[in-house]
């Protein structure tokens, strides 16, 4: 699992500005390969976690990641340009990730990716976060996908409904109506771990 931390967000300093990787994205239409690797590189951690908490199956997870990226490699030329490019490239991901689902085999089971890193400094803060982690992440488990990758876009990505709608292809009113619903269960279900 990747360390929340070392996710950046959408408003971080660090991420390429919309208009960098639209110019990405014409160097990529032209075959450049280079600007390709350059794109992956910046989406590789976001998409990793979005796709982790989306799908729950790792074992799909590089597959689908991948899948996004040759789509991306593929589309660059007919990128329109009416959203911001990482809404575009989330859009990919998801529909994939859902596809994926759908297609994955019976046998195929998910893993909790949790990792407990123990300091020997403080084992105690260690453990009392680790569980605090665990109540979270089977909170999380109980979420249906689509609420899921509502969470997982608004918290660690920085989405606006909007953009989140447009990702999902659905009205910002059902982005709210699955929001208010994982709250919900989210809230349910921490609760009732204590």
């Amino acid at each position: 699992m990747i360390a929340m931390d070392s996710v950046p967000r959408r408003s971080d300093p660090q991420l390429p500005s919309d208009a960098d990787e639209r110019a990405l994205l014409v160097r990529i239409a032209d075959g450049d390969r280079r600007a390709f690797d350059r794109l992956y590189r910046n989406y590789w951690p976001r998409l990793t976690r979005f796709l982790d908490q989306v799908m729950r199956y790792p074992s799909l997870l590089e597959e689908v990641l991948n899948d996004t990226m040759l789509v991306v490699w593929r589309s660059a030329g007919t990128f329109k340009g009416q959203s911001r490019v990482s809404t575009w490239i989330f859009a990919i991901a998801y529909r994939l990730s859902l596809r994926a689902l759908k297609h994955a085999a019976a046998s195929v089971q998910p893993i909790d990716p949790l990792d407990e890193l123990v300091s020997p400094d403080d084992p105690e803060s260690d453990a009392v976060r680790a569980q605090v982690r665990r109540q979270v992440r089977r909170a999380l488990d109980a979420l249906s996908p689509e609420q899921r990758a509502v969470v997982e876009l608004t918290y660690y990505h920085g989405y606006a409904y909007a953009e989140i709608a447009e990702i999902l292809e659905c009205p910002v009113d059902t982005v709210k109506t699955r929001m208010f619903h994982a709250r919900r269960k989210l809230r349910v279900a921490i609760q009732a771990e204590e």
